[in-house]
């Protein structure tokens, strides 16, 4: 994955060039905005991930953090073939015990940084996501995928199981019975089956693709940054505790809100009938 414009105040980053263009081998950044575009670029092999690929991945999604410009992320595929085919099978195929064990966890550290990003990430899914691919659109915020994209978590039929958190956002995203068919059959979904199962949230035109991702994140980016941070967590962090201690964790979190300058600005706003100009403190 090459290299692409981004704002000057990641121009600081080790992996920046002095025209501000953060540069990796297999991910291309670049800004619109306030929105930051990652595109995983090796359309030759379907996209398909490896070590170099994840780590250009992180370096990416942390540019993105780490920019207060940016206020949430779009995360695709190069050409319309794929979004992510899943890992390199190659380099899989030589990998011993301990170098695959190292291999998933870098990978499920990458899609946690992802899932927690502290900004919305949409899945633009161009095409095939599957294995690693699948898990990958799994660790985004929201997943909006193309009419003819493909789904699914073949690596049993590999000698393998899901190594990039499929096992475990699988079944809390479509249900523990669905998930274990995908899994254990290694099969494929259809993008309208992925739809009607609570996979992706919208199916659309390829040629929407990308202005749709647009549109969900400039509607999110109306609203107070720390607001949306906050719900992000609580929503992320809630899902793995009881809903007694998730129902504690928003009420801290719905007290720091009511701590801010945002909801000072906000309330404000309502009650003279303006927009709202949210500074994000």
């Amino acid at each position: 994955m090459s290299t692409s414009a981004m704002t000057p105040s990641l121009a600081a980053s080790s992996n920046a060039s002095p025209a501000g263009a953060l540069t990796l081998a297999n991910v291309l950044y670049e800004t619109r905005g306030a929105i930051a575009c990652v595109t995983v670029n090796r359309p030759k092999v379907l996209n398909a991930l490896n070590l170099p690929t994840w780590r250009d991945l992180r370096t990416a999604f942390e540019a993105a953090q780490n920019d207060a410009a940016v206020r949430g992320v779009i995360l695709t595929g190069a050409g319309d073939r794929a979004f992510i085919a899943g890992a390199d099978i190659s380099a899989l195929a030589q990998a011993a015990a301990i170098d695959a064990e190292r291999s998933s966890r870098l990978g499920q550290q990458v899609l946690d940084l992802i899932e927690n990003l502290g900004k919305p990430v949409v899945a633009a899914i161009n095409g095939f996501a599957l294995g690693g691919g699948c898990e990958t659109a799994m660790a985004c915020t929201i997943r909006v995928a193309v009419e003819h994209a493909k789904f699914g978590q073949p690596e049993v039929k590999l000698g393998l199981i899901p190594g990039g958190g499929g096992t475990q956002r699988l079944p809390r995203l479509v249900g523990k019975g669905r998930a274990l068919q995908l899994i254990l059959s290694g099969g494929t979904i259809s993008a309208q089956e992925a739809h009607r199962i609570g996979l992706v949230n919208e199916v659309v035109a390829a040629s929407d693709l990308i202005p749709r991702a647009e549109a969900i994140l400039n509607e999110i980016a109306t609203n107070a940054p720390l607001a949306v941070k906050f719900a992000l967590d609580a929503a992320n962090k809630g899902m793995e505790t009881s809903q007694s201690e998730g129902l504690a964790l928003e009420a801290s979190y719905f007290g720091l809100c009511a701590g801010t300058d945002d909801k000072k600005e906000g309330t404000s706003a309502f009650l003279e009938k303006r927009a709202p100009q949210f500074q994000g403190r």
